[in-house]
């Protein structure tokens, strides 16, 4: 693959990351785990890096108010906008993604 496996696990990260915005993270997770393990076998690596990648990306939801209950019950009596999340959500997505990728690379490629 052109984009080496970082690139693989940025890309994976990163689409289930916009679904556990728009849907619940559970759905997201179940959504890209049959499409990760394809991806892995395709490549033929070891599907394990690809998995826990899905779970980390689909476990942080930041960036809006509705991929996550928590953050829905806090938008309402917390006064935030929805561009509140979006402001201290990105740059967090961002270094999560940064700091999940290196070390899931590191462990498992």
């Amino acid at each position: 693959t052109p984009l080496g496996i970082l690139g693989v696990l940025v890309i994976t990260y990163i689409v289930t990351n916009i679904f556990t915005e728009i849907i619940t993270n559970s759905a997201a997770a179940v959504l890209m785990f049959p499409i990760s393990l394809e991806i892995a076998s395709v490549l033929g690596i070891d599907y394990m890096g690809l998995i826990v990648t899905v779970a980390i990306a689909a476990s942080a939801s930041f960036m809006t108010p509705i991929g996550y209950q928590t953050n829905l019950i806090v938008y309402g009596p917390g006064g935030y906008k929805f561009t509140d999340y979006v402001k201290v959500g990105a740059p967090l997505s961002i270094l999560t993604m940064i700091i999940a990728c290196s070390i899931i690379y590191t462990v498992w490629y």
